[in-house]
């Protein structure tokens, strides 16, 4: 499309560089059209690819992965396409040499830090819960938990202890887990009071920042009473440690058994941050995606401790619809979050590096995207929900099409963010 817009508008430069990390199946040909059509005729790209392509992973014995989160580290920003966490069945079908782990846990497991999830509100798309009229955002703990967990299976009766030896030869401890009297399995799960403390300072800053009246922090000390309390202790001591500013910014925290906070939440209108444990943030964040229209409706973004950002779409690889199109049949795959991914780094790259452009251009594209959905131009899972309902809907193709003839329009006539 050549290196200008319309007569008068060169594309924006980039100063450093985006790590960009591609996927797999649909959302992988989603990325591929994203960046053809809505990025590259705007943008001067500069990026660090890694190809996190599920037969890639394997090939490199998933190195490949690891060396994307480490270059994330180096230059503080990246974008991530939905990968395949493989089960046995994956194993069979891409005959692979293990179940490799999932890319996210390995990559949050090195950056730490904090994933938050927020709805894409679309005027059109009512959410499904009738109380929420603003966004709730989930603020998920990465690291640890059940996603960093070590399993066994118990082939008979005996005994599990759990033991901890001090490094310096001190005296350690021991608990019995559970006397087996025939076969079963048994886990074990970690996390670390640094990663807990950064868990809560970050959620602390995102309510400040965006200037949100309530926060929560839900988990089930009245039954995990070390494990889960060591969560509410901590959080309760670094929000004590800033009551001052929360209290100057009208922020109100409040801890709730996490079994209270799901029923609360239903009938709340919304406009507030929930921060969850690593595996409740996993549960919650779907449902809200879905409760406010779609899991193509969610952002993503991983926040670390040391100042890196990693956004990705919230949704999966879209399994179904990729086996659809490489039938040659029709898919009507929303691509919402994917571009609010690619928007998300932009804008990042673009604050970070004082390139004004670059934020401008990533809020027009968020914004082409938005008033394309609302005049009706939508996919399949939207036209499904949305007030009022379209005639019909369009393409995976036709999406991304009618969102590049709004954005060269509204980008050539100078339009302001």
């Amino acid at each position: 499309m050549g290196s200008a817009i319309t007569p008068g508008h060169s594309r924006v430069v980039m100063k450093n560089p985006i790590v960009e990390m591609d996927g797999d199946e649909m959302t992988r040909v989603i990325w591929a059209m994203v960046k053809e059509q809505l990025l590259e005729p705007f943008i001067e790209l500069a990026l660090e690819p890694y190809d996190l392509h599920l037969p890639e992973r394997d090939r490199t014995d998933d190195v490949v992965t690891t060396q994307a989160a480490e270059a994330i580290q180096r230059h503080r920003v990246g974008v991530k396409c939905a990968t395949i966490t493989p089960d046995a069945a994956r194993v069979k079908e891409y005959n692979l040499k293990k179940a490799w782990p999932s890319p996210n846990g390995t990559i949050r497991a090195i950056l730490d830090g904090t994933v938050f999830r927020k709805p894409i509100v679309i005027r059109t798309v009512p959410p499904m819960v009738r109380s929420w009229k603003k966004p709730i955002v989930i603020g998920r703990h990465a690291y640890g938990d059940v996603y960093r967990d070590v399993e066994m299976k118990i082939p008979g009766p005996g005994r599990v202890a759990m033991t901890y030896w001090p490094s310096d030869g001190g005296t350690g401890d021991t608990v019995l887990v559970h006397e087996f009297r025939g076969a079963g399995v048994v886990k074990g799960e970690h996390n670390t009071e640094k990663s807990i403390r950064s868990f809560a300072r970050a959620c602390i800053e995102y309510a400040l920042s965006e200037r949100l009246p309530e926060m929560w922090f839900a988990a089930k000390d009245t039954i995990s009473k070390t494990y889960h309390a060591a969560f509410k202790d901590i959080f309760a001591e670094e929000v004590q440690a800033r009551r001052a500013d929360l209290d100057r910014s009208g922020v109100a925290y409040q801890y709730l058994l996490i079994d209270d906070a799901v029923a609360r939440v239903m009938r709340h209108p919304g406009g507030f941050l929930w921060a969850c444990r690593n595996y409740d943030g996993d549960l919650m964040s779907d449902m809200l995606a879905s409760g406010f229209g779609s899991l193509g409706l969610m952002t993503s973004v991983l926040v670390s401790p040391d100042g890196n950002f990693e956004f990705e779409a919230a949704h999966g690889t879209v399994q179904r619809h990729y086996y659809q199109h490489l039938k040659g049949e029709p898919t009507s795959t929303n691509s919402t979050a994917t571009i609010f991914a690619w928007t998300g780094a932009l804008a990042k790259r673009g604050e970070l590096d004082g390139t004004q452009d670059l934020v401008a251009f990533a809020h027009r594209l968020e914004r082409a995207v938005i008033e394309t959905i609302e005049e009706g131009i939508m996919t399949k899972d939207l036209a499904a929900i949305a007030e009022p309902r379209p005639a019909g809907h369009v393409t995976t193709e036709g999406f991304i099409m009618a969102i590049a003839e709004r954005l060269h329009a509204n980008v050539g006539a100078g339009a302001e963010t």
